[in-house]
């Protein structure tokens, strides 16, 4: 069976929180909450989360066949377990059989700020290899401030059609004023409307509402898939309780340790690595809408128009006209995946003879903008959880525009618009609780991490790194296009993973797949 997953529903994009495109965060809270929270290695709950740990799950119908659905409780702040609830929705399909059951299987399809539950209804519970649906619990928790679990808000469907067209490649000072005053009006629009969870919010916040779910289910340990953003999730939840984790695969994996500058600039060369890919692939086509010749020539034309779109935006049979924030989120929408080149190819010529139609399409999807004009909360969540998981890159203007040349350096192409989409936590009403570092999760049981080596939105070295700092972390390589790798082609992918939720014996560390 293809497994291939529709663009917008793959393990969902990442990296700069911002115009550009959605955030990928790392770092871990530093607040007085950890001392609320189980010892890694302890197994008493300490009593303050008792009620918590101890709650009971009222499953009931979902209204989607073969669902169940139910609603946990968590502490608003973990630091003050008594002062406040956070009710977090839950969805599972119950393991198929045949086979003896081995226990529940928690999916999160990254972000942040993508549901999990829609994840998990849309695909994972009816597109993992069914040998794994058989013996599995299929389960998502939508986290903390996402979707069906009390979701951040921000902006009206108006306002964000508005924050989307701001122009993110600034040319004079006037435009540095509006892209940072769209920026604060995000950001006092997010108070506004979910002042009360954005201080709680973290990932460390949402790992330890896993760990409850962990118990709950009744499972000792946690088992796992983490797409994307969810290997950070993941990552923070082995750091949080090593004994806990059972087997955890996380796949399009983040490094922890990175600050988020220098996250960026890598992301940054990650979408030129895959443009590139692209572009290869595109001029070998005679109606190739980037030229026959040369990658470069792709580029430049690329290049072209986007600066013929900022100059004179396009119709789209919309209200909205395309102009180069728009036209550059629908190029960098496909990007994730390259059974999406075609749709691009025909976008990009449809925009050079007059018609932006198919790249508003695309950048639509990426935005999670409803025909009605409504959005998904994805974006809000996005910025919420990386403006409060790690400092910003950049504080000033001043800051963006001396890393200019780095950024322009890792991609001709994008790296303006990388570089600026930034500054997007300048204005953050919330202080950031974590900071960037290696995650070693000493103790935990084997932990398979995936990377794609030319993967636009966690670039390969990420994977490298992040199965170099676990002590029990083992790389599987995907030698190809994409984001992110279980179920999307590759049968020698998909069999180590299967194996490893099966059996529980990972691959070899260093492994390659194509």
């Amino acid at each position: 069976m293809d497994t291939r997953r529709p663009l917008r529903t793959l393990a969902l994009a990442l990296g700069t929180a911002g115009l550009l495109i959605s955030g990928c965060s790392s770092g871990s809270s530093t607040t007085s909450a950890s001392s609320s929270i189980p010892s890694a290695t302890a197994s008493p709950v300490p009593a303050a989360l008792k009620a918590f740990y101890g709650q009971h799950l009222s499953w009931r119908d979902c209204g989607v066949t073969g669902f169940q659905c139910t609603t946990m409780k968590a502490p608003l702040d973990y630091a003050k377990p008594d002062g406040g609830e956070i009710k977090l929705a839950v969805s599972r399909k119950k393991a198929t059989g045949p086979g003896k059951r081995i226990g529940s299987l928690l999916v999160n399809p990254g972000g942040p700020g993508g549901s999990a539950i829609g994840y998990l209804q849309g695909y994972a519970a009816i597109g993992y290899p069914a040998q794994v649906r058989a013996r599995y619990d299929m389960v998502a928790i939508d986290p903390r401030g996402v979707a069906r679990s009390e979701p951040v808000t921000c902006l009206t469907g108006p306002q964000m059609d508005a924050y989307t067209q701001v122009d993110q490649t600034p040319d004079d000072a006037g435009e540095v004023t509006a892209l940072s005053g769209a920026f604060k009006k995000f950001a006092t629009g997010c108070e506004q409307r979910s002042g009360e969870i954005l201080p709680h919010v973290s990932t460390v916040e949402t790992a330890r509402d896993m760990d409850i779910l962990r118990a709950l289910l009744g499972d000792d340990r946690l088992n796992y898939v983490g797409a994307s953003y969810g290997t950070f999730l993941g990552a923070t939840y082995a750091e949080l309780f090593p004994a806990r984790a059972g087997r955890l695969v996380l796949d399009g994996a983040m490094d922890p340790s990175l600050p988020s500058v220098e996250m960026n600039r890598d992301q940054t060369a990650g979408f030129e690595t895959a443009f590139q890919s692209f572009a290869g692939d595109c001029v070998k086509k005679a109606d190739c809408p980037l030229g026959t010749t040369s990658t470069s020539e792709a580029a430049n034309r690329l290049k072209q128009l986007f600066a013929d779109l900022d100059a004179k935006p396009i119709a789209t049979g919309d209200p909205r006209k395309l102009g180069e924030s728009l036209a550059t989120t629908g190029v960098i929408a496909a990007m994730y995946d390259e059974t999406a080149w075609p749709q691009l190819r025909e976008a990009l010529t449809a925009a050079q003879k007059g018609d932006g139609s198919g790249l508003l399409s695309l950048a639509d999807s990426y935005y999670e903008r409803e025909p009605n004009g409504s959005y998904a909360n994805l974006m809000y969540a996005n910025a919420a959880v990386n403006c409060i998981d790690l400092p910003p890159a950049f504080t000033t203007s001043k800051a963006v525009t001396q890393a200019l040349p780095a950024f322009e350096k890792a991609s001709p192409v994008f790296g303006k618009g990388f570089a600026w989409a930034s500054l997007n936590c300048a204005s953050w009403p919330v202080r950031a609780t974590g900071t960037p570092h290696r995650i070693k999760a000493e103790g935990a049981a084997p932990i398979v991490v995936v990377g794609t080596t030319r993967d636009p939105a966690t670039p390969y070295k990420w994977a490298k790194s992040l199965a170099g700092q676990l002590s029990s972390g083992t790389l599987l390589t995907y030698q190809g296009d994409g984001h992110t790798a279980y179920g999307r082609g590759s049968d020698c992918i998909d069999t180590a993973i299967n194996t490893y939720l099966l059996e529980g014996t990972p691959p070899s560390d260093g492994k390659k797949c194509s």
